[in-house]
């Protein structure tokens, strides 16, 4: 058999062997859109400093693909933000330059996902986990994770309250 023969039997086969979302799946539609609604409660303490949060969205297999939000006073408190920072902080400053923000105060906050990764490329219908993490010096740490399976159809999530957020609105629509 030749190489050229063995290289076409190799690729044919890797083709029927992987999963067929590998292989066919299709790209989010142009028109989704994933909204978030977050809030940040008023918390009674003598020490209240505001929380460092960090909103971020993983393929199915458990790959950042895009970080909505980061909120840090100091670059020097992005390790606080434990799982983010291990997932993505310490490997691409530039994208932490680019979406790093200041911290909010108590309040409602709205924002949205477009369905791009960090590298704007448009990404694959299937299953994604959506994160939010939340820190505050002088109190609590919350970690909070949503299933989703984004393509043709609309889907919600309503995440309780914690220690240190309200409730979490996670409203998928095209």
């Amino acid at each position: 058999m030749t190489i050229k023969n063995k290289l076409k039997k190799t690729v044919l086969a890797t083709l029927l062997l992987a999963p067929l979302s590998t292989v066919w799946a299709a790209p989010l539609p142009e028109t989704a859109q994933l909204d978030v609604e977050l809030s940040l409660p008023k918390i009674e303490t003598s020490m209240y400093a505001r929380p460092y949060v960090a909103v971020w969205i993983e393929n199915s297999e458990r790959k950042p693909v895009r970080t909505m939000q980061l909120w840090v006073g100091k670059d020097e408190w992005l390790k606080d933000l434990r799982s983010w920072w291990r997932k993505v902080g310490r490997y691409d400053r530039e994208l932490v330059d680019a979406v790093t923000s200041a911290t909010r105060p108590v309040g409602e906050y709205r924002f949205s996902w477009d369905g791009l990764d960090d590298k704007d490329n448009r990404v694959e219908q299937g299953d994604y986990t959506f994160y939010v993490e939340v820190v505050r010096e002088h109190g609590g740490r919350n970690y909070l994770r949503q299933k989703l399976t984004l393509g043709e159809s609309a889907v919600s999530h309503v995440l309780a309250p914690t220690q240190e957020t309200g409730t979490i609105k996670i409203n998928y629509k095209l």
